[in-house]
């Protein structure tokens, strides 16, 4: 194959109409040739983003338009689909899930984050679909198959006209880590699903046979359905590596990264060249690769798209509808009421322990497993009242969409972390919005004990944009303790690996000021929202109730 031309075509619109940006580039004709064009439109990363940007409206209407142009019209997802919004948590996956089968997805990927509803739930998602799941690379390790497996096969080929076309799928080795590790697990904590991540090699490997497989099944075409990404922190596992290790694909529609790649050429192991498109994310983008009669095949990405289909536009208005109905359903009850601030409305949730900071650190360290469990001040947004708890009230508490992230981490820097975060805390909170010793990096905690004392001065240094530089000797977080299994508690030891659960603000991003942890071995990377890590401990971990012992702050941090 050689590169083909990069183009860009231009029509103009009325100020009040969107226009079809089409960014095409494409490689040179195989022997076999159509009557007609093939074109199979591709979506990756669409996060439950079902009305946002192009939508599916505007997807269904796009695809009735590709049918006028030729009989030969797939539609493909590459991962990451039925999570990402309120409307996917929910459901638990199954209002995007049905406005899939809606829209006529022939074929799709497991992202990451199809798998954080758990697999049972999964196998029901992948039937409510309708589409066919397609994996090359994941394999179950256990005594008894999950059901979902069933439903996945590595490859199809298909016959358009003269030409067969094969999709591959292949999902990322990160999954066991940037979901919920729990779910991979067997109930002994042994890993049973296996991505062939055991090193790049394991997974080139695997397509390869798979690719080799599709030749001998006619396969004229190979495309790869992907959700592996183009970051480095990927690496070796990112499609352009992929690529690079393995012969005989013509083109690969890729996810996960949230890259918009109309169109790119990438060497392959004989240094022909393969196209690599991806679509961004939350349907900013639609993807269309066409196989031309002539045997041409090109992609590219409809950046918008002004029209509509007015059925999927009354199923999406209806899925909202009932959406809000079960926004306001109760979901649990607390029995007592859940607080960031004092039975006299002063906040504290920025400078002093609460009872809903307990529970908020609680759930991220039973979800994840970890030893310690951080969650800022800041990010606690509303009160929970006692009585009956619904989604919204959830929602409200976290509504920032921040995601589950574990890292290792030395006791020396969570003794740091702590010293950081009350470096602010006064022997008495000031009331008011600006209160003086509020800090909105101050942390709430599970796994902990520990005593601020606000005689001594912080000698926290930080840089000019307020991050953590450095801390003296005289520390005001003292006798700091970690809970054990069996309810006792030991010394932290500064020396000692633990590992810590919050969310990707504080530990990727270094929020508050806290870039402690940035350089830090993650072993969950942004998995789980921090709206349904609340949920899936009420629901799993507390049965739905919120009893007494949340009732008041459990004097985890001790203030003198």
């Amino acid at each position: 194959m050689h590169i083909g031309t990069i183009g860009k075509k231009r029509r103009s619109f009325p100020a009040v109409m969107l226009a079809i940006v089409l960014l095409l580039c494409g490689c040179n004709a195989k022997d076999k040739t159509n009557t007609d064009d093939i074109i199979i439109l591709y979506t990756n990363d669409v996060h439950c983003a079902v009305d946002d940007n192009i939508g599916y409206a505007g997807l269904a209407a796009y695809r009735k338009q590709c049918e006028q142009e030729t009989p030969y019209v797939a539609l493909v997802d590459c991962g990451d689909a039925l999570q990402g919004d309120a409307i996917g948590t929910v459901s638990k996956g199954e209002y995007p899930a049905e406005l899939m089968k809606r829209a006529g997805y022939d074929f799709a990927v497991l992202g990451n984050h199809e798998f954080d509803y758990g697999m049972e739930q999964l196998d029901r998602l992948m039937e409510i679909s309708g589409a066919r799941y397609l994996g090359c690379n994941i394999r179950y390790t256990g005594e008894s198959e999950a059901a979902f497996l069933s439903r996945l096969l590595p490859y199809e080929v298909v016959s358009y006209g003269k030409v067969k076309v094969a999709f591959i799928g292949v999902s990322t080795p990160e999954s066991t880590v940037k979901s919920v590790p729990a779910y991979f697990c067997d109930e002994n904590g042994n890993y049973v699903y296996d991505f062939c991540g055991e090193s790049g090699a394991a997974l080139y490997r695997c397509v390869q046979e798979n690719v080799d497989a599709c030749a001998r099944d006619g396969a004229d075409y190979v495309v790869l359905l992907a959700h592996l990404g183009t970051d480095e922190a990927s690496s070796p596992f990112t499609s352009r590596e992929l690529i690079a290790n393995t012969r005989g694909i013509d083109a690969v529609l890729d996810g996960h990264s949230h890259s918009e790649i109309p169109c790119d050429m990438v060497k392959n192991a004989d240094g022909e060249n393969v196209l690599l498109s991806s679509t961004g994310t939350g349907l900013c983008n639609i993807g269309r690769l066409t196989i031309t009669a002539n045997g041409n095949i090109q992609t590219g990405l409809i950046g918008a798209y002004p029209e509509a289909d007015s059925e999927m536009a009354d199923c999406i208005e209806d899925m909202e509808a009932k959406y809000e109905a079960e926004l306001t359903k109760s979901v649990a009850v607390s029995e007592a009421a859940l607080t960031t601030a004092s039975d006299s409305g002063m906040r504290l949730v920025r400078n002093r322990e609460t009872n809903l900071g307990d529970f908020c650190a609680d759930a991220y360290r039973f979800v994840s497993g970890a030893d310690i469990a951080f969650v800022n001040g800041g990010g606690i947004r509303a009160d929970i009242p006692a009585g009956e708890i619904t989604y919204e009230d959830i929602l409200s508490v976290h509504p920032y969409g921040n995601t589950l992230c574990v890292a290792k981490a030395t006791g020396q820097e969570i003794q740091d972390a702590l010293e950081m975060a009350s470096r602010a805390c006064l022997p008495r909170p000031d009331d008011g919005e600006n209160a003086v010793g509020e800090n909105g990096g101050f942390l709430q905690v599970s796994g902990l004990q520990y005593t601020i004392d606000t005689s001594v001065e912080s000698t926290v240094e930080t840089d000019e944009q307020g991050n953590f530089l450095s801390c003296g000797e005289q520390r005001r977080v003292k006798d700091v303790m970690v809970l054990q299994e069996d309810g006792s508690y030991t010394a932290l030891a500064p020396d000692e690996i633990y590992t810590v659960a919050s969310h990707n603000y504080l530990i990727k991003e270094g929020g508050d000021g806290m870039n402690i942890f940035m350089d830090n071995e993650l072993t969950v990377d942004e998995g789980m929202l921090d709206y349904e890590i609340l949920m899936t401990y009420l629901t799993d971990g507390l049965n739905g109730t919120v009893g007494d012992a949340y009732a008041l702050p459990q004097e985890r941090i001790k203030v003198r």
